[in-house]
């Protein structure tokens, strides 16, 4: 039986209908089976949301469910914890899914295609129209045979075999980021790119200039040390890539400079 839980507060719960699954273009369906702490729980909430991950499913969660504590580890992500719901059994949680993925970080002696996360991702978003789950299993032991067995394939991480554990949360935290790359989601919030133009040769000549006349003034070199210094000084600048407003603000600091020695003397 499958039951929807809209929120941690003491309401009735209600039948889960497809009306209220998530639709293909949400991404694959996040199933944890008997997850114990609320902590992992609300986390994985949490990773779902950074990624655009929506339908969180849960199996027989140990110590019942609502959890305490398990909104406050979502921080923020409660819309997924509300949506969520409960299943009895694995079978009953993948009823409704075309195609499912086990994650494991052991060799299990099934004969079953065996996919790096972004491989298994691109391979999800390939299968258009299809209800997909991934599975996840619990914090101390994961998954058993029996349930590995559901699945289509499985999904291992190249972790350290030195320690191949990984928390549940940064689990689904990897596949969802995965998934957003292969769907093409993975757009960057902000680029770095330079608001002002590159500086012109002009520029540059201006800048180089009047530098060499506040370091003469400041007896920085011997004349007759000047052209080789100022031909470093070239190179240097010219290594930096300016911009107009790098080349504004460094005249503006040289005649500050300048301005106030000259109120020295």
């Amino acid at each position: 039986m499958t039951q929807a839980t809209p929120s941690t507060q003491a309401t009735p719960p209600t039948q889960a209908t497809p009306e209220t699954q998530a639709t293909p273009s949400a991404g694959p369906v996040i199933i944890l089976v008997q997850p114990q702490l609320a902590e992992n729980i609300g986390m994985t909430a949490r990773a779902m949301a950074n990624f655009g991950l929506s339908e969180l499913r849960l199996v027989a969660p140990k110590n019942g469910w609502p959890k305490k504590g398990v909104r406050e580890a979502a921080s923020g992500a409660t819309h997924i914890l509300d949506a969520a719901s409960i299943h009895d059994t694995l079978a009953d949680a993948i009823a409704d899914l075309h195609y499912v993925l086990a994650t494991t970080a052991r060799e299990r002696g099934q004969m079953k295609r065996v996919f790096a996360p972004d491989a298994a991702m691109q391979d999800v978003v390939a299968r258009e129209g299809q209800r997909v789950g991934i599975l996840f299993g619990r914090e101390r032991a994961g998954l058993d045979n029996d349930e590995v067995s559901l699945a289509d394939a499985i999904v291992t991480f190249p972790v350290d075999p030195r320690f191949s554990s990984l928390n549940l949360a940064q689990g689904v935290l990897l596949m969802g980021y995965e998934w957003r790359r292969a769907a093409g989601l993975s757009v960057l919030p902000f680029t770095g790119e330079m608001l002002s133009p590159p500086a012109t040769r002009e520029a540059m000549a201006s800048l180089v200039s009047t530098l060499e006349d506040q370091l003469a003034a400041a007896g920085f070199y011997p004349p007759e040390k000047r052209e080789i210094i100022a031909r470093n000084m070239r190179d240097m600048l010219h290594r930096m890539a300016m911009t107009e407003q790098d080349v504004r603000t460094m005249r503006g600091a040289l005649r500050a400079l300048a301005a106030r020695r000259t109120r020295a003397d």
